[in-house]
Formats: C-alpha cells, sequence, structure tokens
C-alpha cells in the first residue's frame, strides 16, 4: 500500500547551483549528493520538517530520450518548466525575504479564492508557487 510521496523530481541544468539554490536561498537541507556512475550525480535536497520527502535535482538525460532531454533543457531556457508548489506562513513576508536574496518573483503576492500566492522562478527556470494558505 502507498504510505506518502517519498520523492519528487526537479530537473535542472546544474546540479550543483540547483543544490545551493534550494539549501543556501530556500532554506532546504542537502540530503544525497552521490555518484551513480560516472559522470552521474544523484542530488537531493528535502526540509528539515519533512524527512520523509526529498526531493531529485537531475539534469535532463537518461532514462529521458535524447529527444525529451532537449525538449527539458530547452523549456528550462525559456523558464517554461513548473516545479513545485511550497506552502508558506506568510507569503508577503517571504516575498520580502526571497527578494531581499535576488530571488526572481514571476508574480507578487496577490490575494486568491485558497489564500496568498507568489511565483518565483529557480536558477534552472522553474517557476515554484509559493502558497500561505487561507484559516479554515
Amino acid at each position: 500500500m502507498i504510505t506518502n510521496v517519498s520523492l519528487t523530481t526537479i530537473y535542472c541544468l546544474d546540479q550543483t547551483a540547483a543544490r545551493d539554490f534550494y539549501v543556501d536561498v530556500l532554506g532546504f537541507e542537502p540530503r544525497v549528493d552521490a555518484e551513480m556512475w560516472p559522470g552521474a550525480r544523484w542530488v537531493t535536497v528535502g526540509h528539515r520538517d519533512h524527512p520523509e520527502l526529498e526531493i531529485t535535482l537531475m539534469l535532463p538525460g537518461p532514462p529521458l530520450s535524447d529527444e525529451a532531454a532537449a525538449f527539458v533543457r530547452d523549456q528550462l531556457g525559456k523558464g517554461a518548466m513548473g516545479g513545485l508548489g511550497l506552502q508558506v506562513d506568510d507569503c508577503r513576508a517571504t516575498y520580502a525575504e526571497l527578494s531581499a536574496k535576488g530571488v526572481e518573483f514571476l508574480q507578487e503576492p496577490a490575494e486568491r479564492p485558497y489564500g496568498v500566492e507568489a511565483v518565483i522562478r529557480d536558477n534552472s527556470g522553474n517557476w515554484l508557487v509559493l502558497v500561505e494558505k487561507q484559516p479554515g
């Protein structure tokens, strides 16, 4: 029986730079950085309050076909890849904090039916949604 989501993948163009962004800018913790085989790394980060979930920072490549990997790289370059939804306590305060760190915002905090939402771009071109849930 499935008990939870334990791993999700974010494609990136540089695993070290992506890891540094997620750790140093967004506050995630590094989990794994290991060589799978020559030229291939397994890099994961996670949130300290959620040890069961890891985010794999993966270069577009196998098991993707060459064509699919090229498409993903192209989409990252265009900033057209969606990434994660990240829950925050205070979207406006997080906006101010991340803006001060130089994070690119695609959308400033805005009221939505489910709470307050802002959209950022990571350093690989993925967009990440910050959500402050509405009470209740």
